[in-house]
């Protein structure tokens, strides 16, 4: 079964009413520095946006996939963080949220994905912005990651997973979603688990102990099962799904900012 075929499984409106919820963007202004970029993914005029926060043309370029709860302005406080610890952030949002139209969708959100993620390429290269391109998704954003990392590899510098999900099933079922739907076909509940063995380039994991809608024994497999040379796990104490960026602190963004530095100087060598 293709991939393809597996995430239109998940496309089920039962499925959708639970893993997806949307919110409009507020519509204030864009903060200093602040760029957005417009990407055209059908026919039916339906555009996603993404949000960039900018520093450095030769520093790291994260592009991210938020949470199902989450919208691209929703990081407005945080992009400039990870700007002030050498890294450029992308934030990308899925149909109907944030400033996007369209209906989101399981399928729909992996294919935007890629077009979001050429787009981004084309920018980069037009604006000689020679920072490597990483691939980071938190919470639901990790299967769209996971898509692109194990899709094109050789310009996927590192992937970044946090609070992901490995096994769909789980997921679904913890999210009040009846799982017996998709049972006859098990190759939906290990989509992630195939994706990530796909991809060989570094790779962060970042947990939260305490994580009850995704446990932290999805990302140990994850973990597990990546076929990264160089790759870290990082489990955050006494955080929650929600509360994870409370609970680090600085210390989540210097994790990121010391792996990617790690794997920059592996590759010189």
């Amino acid at each position: 079964m293709s991939k393809q075929n597996q995430a239109s499984l998940l496309d089920h409106p039962d499925v959708a009413r639970y893993l997806f919820h949307p919110r409009k963007d507020p519509g204030g202004r864009l903060p200093p520095g602040a760029l957005e970029l417009w990407t055209p993914v059908e026919k039916e005029d339906i555009s996603i946006n993404t949000r960039l926060f900018l520093s450095d043309a030769q520093k790291p370029h994260i592009l991210f996939f938020h949470g199902n709860g989450e919208i691209a302005s929703d990081y407005d406080e945080i992009g400039p963080v990870y700007n002030s610890f050498g890294a450029n952030l992308l934030v990308t949002d899925y149909r109907g949220y944030g400033k996007s139209n369209g209906f989101p969708g399981a399928s729909a959100m992996l294919a935007d994905a890629h077009a979001v993620f050429s787009h981004v390429c084309r920018w980069i290269k037009e604006n000689e912005r020679a920072g490597a391109l990483w691939i980071m998704g938190r919470s639901l954003g990790s299967a769209p990651a996971l898509e692109l990392a194990s899709c094109y590899p050789e310009t996927c510098q590192g992937l970044i997973i946090e609070s992901g999900f490995a096994y769909t099933l789980d997921l679904l079922s913890r999210i009040g979603i009846n799982t017996r739907l998709f049972q006859q076909d098990p190759a939906t509940d290990r989509i992630n688990i195939e994706k990530i063995r796909r991809y060989a380039g570094p790779t962060l994991i970042i947990h939260a102990e305490q994580d009850a809608i995704i446990p932290v024994a999805h990302a140990r497999a994850l973990y597990d099962q990546s076929a990264a040379a160089i790759k870290k796990i990082h489990i955050i104490a006494g955080a929650d799904h929600n509360t994870i960026f409370y609970i680090a602190g600085q210390s989540y963004f210097s994790l990121i900012r010391d792996f990617i530095n790690q794997a920059s100087a592996t590759a010189r060598t």
